[in-house]
């Protein structure tokens, strides 16, 4: 069942980096090059498939934005919140792009 705003916010205080986008939670990652960025994706393909769970993902070169939300569920559930707990542990020492000075 999809979490009403009140519940995303509040979930979303106790992650670092990840913010909710209508209907939608989504964290950018910053590395220093493009293989670490596709090597930390690589990692989030074997994660989404392990969960069978699969984030929108986009690459600009060393950025990666990750987009979680579950469609037929029509929003964001804890499956969400599970996945990007997951991925976070993946790359601890990766700070979201808003946390890597300009």
């Amino acid at each position: 069942m999809a979490l009403n705003k009140t519940e995303v916010e509040a979930r979303l205080k106790e992650m670092s980096g990840w913010k909710r986008d209508d209907d939608e939670i989504e964290k950018k990652f910053q590395f220093d090059d493009f293989a670490g960025a596709m090597a930390f994706v690589n990692g989030v393909a074997d994660a989404a498939t392990a969960a069978d769970h699969h984030p929108d993902i986009t690459i600009k070169f060393n950025k990666v934005k990750l987009t979680l939300s579950t469609h037929s569920e029509g929003g964001v559930t804890e499956k969400d919140f599970a996945l990007a707990q997951q991925i976070d542990a993946m790359i601890p020492e990766a700070p979201a792009e808003s946390d890597v000075p300009a």
